[in-house]
């Protein structure tokens, strides 16, 4: 039986809020958009039309994924990021908005020093998906980037967003836990920029998580060890050695973290100047510093 769209879409809205979805309304209307291939405009067109039976079948079925817990990102097979569109599956952590403040911060730096006109060595660490260092990529076509990930499963998925992106031969993918395999970079060892958002969930924490995120991304991009700061230590201890006179590390935090990640930064005695940088909902969400 057919169905007008707009009642097709209040039947999938009321489903994924009695599944307790966080954005039922949204999550509808994405994975609407997604099966025809159409935008919101579009959308809107066509709210008063007729759905065919076999179209609001496969449609149903998508909201049953939803509604059993799958990310719609995962669902679709992509997510937004900096204005670029990146693939993504359940082997890597999906972007978030969070984390473009600390692309944002790295931007602004860039364009504030003279170096946006010089060549810049980045190091993204635990890249996932690539967001991180194909963003950075696009904005600085001179700047040469190497990204890690302890994952060949995210790699292989950071591998085809450059590909996707034309990055490929300004961004090499290299597996390695951190700093680990950096040596055989082809960029060699020293850069100017270190940047990461490792994972940094303390592990008794992860079982309260959303169930999209405990159920569906990936725990090794998630857990920071018992303290969520394990990640950091490794980091804090390591970069000076891989950072470039008068270089950078950016580090994206979790809003609580950031008193501990200074004291590590000052007990550590090479990094210096550190400071925190909040996001658009006023936490603390990055913290940089200086070799």
């Amino acid at each position: 039986m057919s169905l007008l769209v707009k009642e097709i879409l209040q039947i999938a809205e009321r489903r994924l809020q009695d599944s307790h979805c966080m954005d039922p309304k949204l999550d509808a209307e994405m994975l609407f958009c997604y099966m025809l291939s159409i935008d919101k405009t579009q959308l809107f067109l066509r709210r008063s039309k007729l759905l065919d039976e076999r179209s609001c079948e496969e449609y149903f079925n998508l909201i049953d994924l939803r509604a059993g817990g799958k990310p719609v990102q995962y669902i679709t097979g992509q997510q937004e990021f900096m204005g670029i569109t990146f693939k993504v599956n359940e082997n890597v952590l999906i972007p978030r908005q969070d984390t473009e403040t600390l692309v944002e911060e790295v931007i602004k730096d860039i364009k504030e020093s003279d170096k946006i006109k010089k060549h810049n060595d980045i190091l993204d660490l635990c890249c996932g998906s690539g967001a991180i260092g194909i963003s950075l990529s696009r904005f600085f076509a001179n700047s040469k980037i190497v990204a890690t990930d302890i994952s060949e499963e995210a790699l292989n998925v950071a591998r085809e967003n450059g590909k996707n992106m034309r990055v490929s031969k300004k961004v090499k993918f290299i597996q390695s836990d951190l700093f680990d395999n950096i040596k055989s970079g082809v960029f060699g060892q020293k850069f100017n920029i270190i940047i990461s958002n490792p994972p940094y969930i303390a592990t008794h924490l992860i079982p309260i998580l959303q169930r999209e995120i405990k159920e569906h991304e990936p725990i090794i991009a998630l857990d920071g060890g018992d303290d969520g700061l394990k990640f950091y230590k490794r980091i804090i201890e390591h970069a000076p050695d891989y950072l470039k006179k008068e270089g950078k590390l950016y580090l994206e935090i979790g809003h609580d973290q950031g008193a501990n990640i200074l004291q590590l930064i000052s007990d550590g005695g090479k990094l210096k100047d550190a400071c925190i940088i909040k996001d658009l909902s006023g936490l603390d969400r990055v913290i940089k510093c200086h070799i």
